[in-house]
């Protein structure tokens, strides 16, 4: 029955049951980073702490990260799904290569974390055949995502030979080729991924430990894709953010240490501590050094216990006279403790025991490693060496050409090093996961090798406390019920003891 109603200007018909305006169409899209809810009167009890209502939008609004939490509370009030933009692709690898058992066991961790989570594994042990295992398990539109342009240049060629059918496209160093295979610098990424963040549905994130930092977490934080890997050796950092890959990527669903997978899979090794002393003029210059500094730090109440502290002494010195000659003191008490010449005295006798074997020998500055170079004529690799030079002395490493090289801190991760069989320590930071990639360049294996990392270590100066900072770190990431101490030396034992 038809209803009028009458008024003033005309008769007015409501609709009947049959005739009511339809509701407005559910749908979920990406938007710049984020997932747009529109259409939707109420939100699933199991969305409600991801989303949060724009009024600008008149939708609900949440990070682009959390699609693989919300998708399946929403799919019973959603019409339409319209937020990702991938597609499934079967990588099938063309790689004639037999994961080793460690491998097997982290992909099958991975799967059973439903494809989200952070892979540890040392230098050598495979972690790139992990990301293409995971790649072809996944079977979805990828992005790898390295910090260099060494590692992007490495993952293009192995993923080349792994998929010769497909096109591979990359991401930075002048390139922009978005393909459904695609290799990015975290620094490219960072700057599209607000456009790219729903095209990939698998992420690999290689040196994962990278990722957590102010500019890179983006990149996790602006992508929808439901699969994530993390690859890394040493996942900790300084600042303690490591545990928001928990959230960017997934918990820790497997990890091996060096010692673990010594013999099938890597070299054998051992680590040498060598204990040098200063002279007395020596350490009548560092002391004078500390204390000209100490005493700056406490008239301004600085401590250097943390980064903060730390970043408080850097613009104190900028902005005095007296705080600039406590900079250079700082510097003069650390030059003479990682360039003492007792080390260099130290380096000629493990040089002169170990003949003819391929060594490395790693610093923490370009001036040691240039004096290094100059007093062995030993060829020298910095973050100045150019491109083709630096490919240059690594294939001359490789082939036999030089049996040495010296290096700052370029080679201490993003670069594919060639096998070596010494390796040597003449300076170094309190960072694990820096001491954990030196060693890491000895531990490819070949037949019957066995590795040596030698620690030269200046006594009664703050290097102590540094490479003690090292190992508790280590001892820190041992398993419960794992592997013996990576040392076999202490503090106590006495000065010289090189053995071959």
């Amino acid at each position: 029955m038809k209803k009028d109603i009458q008024d003033a200007t005309g008769a007015y018909r409501l609709p009947d049951d049959s005739e009511r305006v339809q509701r407005v169409e559910s749908r979920l899209r990406f938007d710049r980073g984020t997932l747009l809810l529109e259409g939707c009167a109420f939100l699933p009890p199991a969305c409600e702490a991801f989303f949060h209502f724009d009024p600008r939008v008149s939708a609900y609004r949440a990070p682009a990260h959390c699609y693989s939490k919300v998708i399946g509370a929403l799919k019973g009030c959603l019409d339409r799904n319209q937020a990702p933009f991938y597609r499934r692709v079967q990588f099938d690898t063309a790689l004639p290569v037999e994961p080793y058992p460690h491998q097997r066991q982290a992909l099958a961790a991975w799967q059973a974390a439903q494809g989200r989570g952070l892979v540890v594994l040392p230098t050598g042990a495979g972690k790139s055949l992990m990301g293409v295992l995971a790649l072809c398990w996944a079977g979805r539109e990828s992005l790898v995502l390295v910090p260099t342009l060494d590692l992007m240049q490495q993952w293009y060629a192995l993923l080349r030979l792994a998929f010769p059918q497909q096109e591979i496209g990359l991401l930075g160093g002048g390139y922009h080729e978005v393909m459904p295979l695609t290799v990015a610098t975290y620094d490219s990424a960072s700057r599209h991924m607000e456009r790219l963040g729903n095209r990939f549905g698998t992420l690999i994130f290689d040196e994962a430990h990278h990722l957590p930092s102010e500019f890179y977490r983006s990149i996790a934080e602006d992508a929808l894709a439901p699969y994530r890997l993390g690859l890394t050796a040493t996942p900790e950092r300084s600042d303690g953010r490591h545990t928001d890959l928990v959230e960017l990527i997934g918990p820790t669903v497997y990890r091996k240490q060096p010692e673990e997978l010594i013999g099938a899979v890597l070299a054998a090794f051992r680590i040498q501590p060598v204990w040098v002393k200063l002279s007395a003029e020596e350490r009548a210059l560092y002391r004078q050094a500390l204390d000209e500094r100490n005493q700056f730090l406490k008239t301004q109440r600085i401590g250097l216990g943390s980064l903060q502290g730390w970043n408080r002494f850097v613009m104190c010195s900028a902005r005095t006279a007296e705080g600039r000659r406590a900079m250079q003191a700082h510097q003069q008490a650390r030059r003479i403790a990682l360039a003492t010449p007792a080390k260099l005295r130290a380096l000629a006798e493990i040089l002169a025991n170990h003949p003819g074997e391929k060594t490395m020998i790693f610093t923490e500055d370009n001036g040691t490693a240039y004096e290094v170079s100059q007093r062995f004529l030993i060829p020298c690799l910095t973050h100045q060496t150019d491109v083709k030079e630096r490919q240059a002395m690594l294939d001359a490493f490789k082939i036999g050409t030089y049996k040495a090289l010296v290096t700052s801190k370029v080679l201490n991760e993003g670069v594919d090093v060639p096998d070596a069989t010494i390796g040597v320590i003449l300076s170094g930071s309190a960072s694990a996961r820096e001491f954990v990639q030196r060693l890491g360049r000895l531990l490819r294996r070949s037949e019957g090798k066995s590795a040596v990392l030698y620690e030269l270590v200046s006594r009664e100066t703050r290097e102590e406390r540094v490479a003690e900072q090292r190992r508790g770190l280590l001892r820190a990431e041992t398993p419960v019920g794992g592997t013996l101490s990576l040392f076999a030396g202490s503090p106590d034992e006495p000065e010289g003891g090189l053995s071959r």
